[in-house]
């Protein structure tokens, strides 16, 4: 496939967890979907970090913001918005809805095979994130630096 049918596959996969549509997985996403970051394989185990998330933030919307994509490979950079108004699980920690209103940019690298998402890595900035779900806190250093205290 070429880069830019690679980058729309991708285009399509960030707009159907926009839109909920999670049924688009079994078009989208390798059912030996491996996923980097999570460590976990197959695609039913991908889409329940999907409807985890959904779950705590409903309202959880990516924007994209650049896109690269070199053979098999799509670089993807989304500016990601949400609202925790439900209960989160994070790494074992049930974490109840806090109203937080979170922010984050995140890059995702996707290797596209036989025309689906079959294997992905995730790097974002979840510092900042962590903080507003009080999952975290700054020390005072950091308090100066990244949030202005």
């Amino acid at each position: 496939m070429s880069a830019e049918e690679n980058k729309a596959i991708v285009r399509k996969f960030i707009n159907a967890y926009n839109t909920r549509n999670l049924d688009l997985f079994n078009e989208l996403v390798d059912p030996g979907y491996v996923d980097r970051t999570h460590q976990q394989e197959g695609i039913e185990d991908f889409r329940k970090l999907f409807e985890l998330a959904f779950t705590a933030f409903p309202d959880w919307h990516e924007e994209i913001v650049d896109m690269i994509a070199e053979e098999d490979k799509v670089w993807v950079c989304v500016n990601a918005t949400g609202t925790h108004t439900g209960e989160w699980s994070y790494f074992g920690v049930n974490l109840p809805p806090t109203g937080n209103k979170v922010a984050m940019t995140m890059v995702f690298i996707w290797r596209i095979a036989d025309g689906r998402i079959a294997e992905g890595w995730e790097v974002d900035s979840d510092s900042d994130f962590l903080n507003k779900l009080g999952l975290m806190d700054y020390t005072e250093i950091g308090k100066e630096m990244f949030s202005g205290e």
